[in-house]
């Protein structure tokens, strides 16, 4: 019975740790600035792109463009 309660903790406790976002707004803000050498994070938004969730993060650039970022929430790769 004590091993049961173990494994089911052990499980629970896995569980648990991937319903945290790995990258948040703040770390995908800070990527997305790298990115574009230093420009002005305008706005950070959270949606679904196919079966990932990503974040989209548009930048003034220093030469005046809005671009956007897109930085997967997973895996905190760039776009």
């Amino acid at each position: 019975m004590k091993s049961l309660i173990k494994v089911m903790i052990v499980a629970l406790c896995i569980a648990s740790g991937s319903a945290y976002a790995a990258v948040s707004r703040d770390d995908a803000a800070a990527l997305a600035q790298k990115k574009t050498n230093g420009g002005k994070v305008l706005n950070v938004e959270k949606f679904v792109d196919g079966d990932k969730s990503v974040w989209r993060v548009k930048v003034l650039t220093s030469g005046g463009d809005v671009r956007a970022v897109f930085v997967d929430e997973a895996s905190g790769a760039v776009r």
